[in-house]
């Protein structure tokens, strides 16, 4: 199993659409002789699905297609070299990927074919066991459904710690922190801007382009920060078949 999941899409001032994992994502294109990847873009509300899939294929150097002008969804996720599944709305994605009948069929790919999957933020949110550490509003009535489980714990993309003067709701450490309190057998890895981790195999990597760590939440325990996935590796075991 060959998973990429990315927090975000975009660094600040960068232009180009996961830029800063190209090398990484290059590379996996060129070891695999991959020629060309499915988009689901689901997530996206008000984005053009097309340009979505022309800036991934100039950041890829591969051809890029959207699932939405495919026949068959299914169809499409079964012929797939590799699958990349876009940020924007966690729940509207979620949503799609279940009336499309597609959690299953990726499923499949990625863990019996060997298909790599990329997804950030929305779509790294959707590789967990569902979708409740998201950060993103429940834009339509949508229940919480369960989301692919390809990555065994629940992922924050976009995770900030930083405390902005005159807020006076509840920081992200204390959301998660309520996640623990709520879920006490359940761990939240966070993930800051500009970072993701790979899975191949049963091998697990972080890469951080600001060369900052992430964080580990669990109940009865204050955060813990991390810069490489030495403590991840036990909370985490893979099942590709």
């Amino acid at each position: 199993m060959e998973l990429f999941l990315l927090s975000n899409g975009k660094l600040s001032g960068e232009s180009e659409l996961l830029g800063y994992a190209k090398p990484q994502l290059r590379a996996m294109i060129e070891r695999r002789n991959i020629t060309s990847a499915l988009l689901i873009p689901y997530a996206l509300i008000r984005s053009d699905y097309d340009q979505r899939a022309e800036e991934l294929a100039q950041t890829l150097g591969i051809a890029v297609s959207s699932i939405h002008h495919a026949a068959s969804p299914a169809a499409a996720i079964e012929q797939a070299e590799c699958i990349l599944i876009s940020g924007g709305n966690t729940w509207m994605l979620n949503q799609q990927l279940h009336e499309q009948g597609l959690i299953v069929p990726i499923q499949r790919a990625v863990r019996e074919r060997n298909v790599p999957y990329v997804g950030w933020s929305a779509g790294c949110n959707v590789a967990t066991p569902s979708i409740r550490t998201t950060n993103d509003m429940p834009v339509r009535n949508s229940v919480v459904l369960p989301a692919l489980g390809l990555f065994p714990l629940q992922i924050n993309p976009h995770y900030i710690d930083a405390h902005i003067s005159g807020h006076m709701g509840e920081t992200r450490d204390e959301r998660l922190a309520e996640f623990c309190a709520v879920n006490p057998s359940e761990s939240v890895v966070a993930l800051r801007e500009g970072s993701l981790l790979r899975v191949s195999g049963n091998d697990l990597h972080y890469f951080s382009a600001r060369e900052q760590g992430f964080k580990i939440f669990r109940h009865g325990q204050e955060p813990q920060e991390y810069h490489d996935t030495l403590a991840l590796r036990p909370l985490v075991s893979f099942d590709c078949h």
